[in-house]
């Protein structure tokens, strides 16, 4: 029973961050998420190396946001 619950709550976060990923980029926020300043970014003739440095940190930042208001809200 416990597995069910945990696995229909997975699902519907997955579900629902898909679906956010999907809205943001219908307006166009998903075109900036990866060009922030302070993403690295190194092109040489043969080779490219991409970090996402800014976005990872701004995803992070909102995620813990996130995760710390439903804590609070949940009990």
């Amino acid at each position: 029973m416990q597995l069910a619950k945990v696995l229909i709550i997975t699902g519907s976060v997955l579900i629902g961050l898909g679906l956010l990923f999907w809205g943001a980029s219908q307006i166009g926020i998903g075109q900036k998420l990866g060009k922030l300043p302070g993403d690295i970014r190194i092109e040489g003739k043969n080779f490219s190396f991409y970090f996402p440095l800014a976005s990872s940190l701004l995803l992070s930042f909102l995620l813990s946001l996130i995760l710390c208001l439903w804590g609070k809200f949940k009990s």
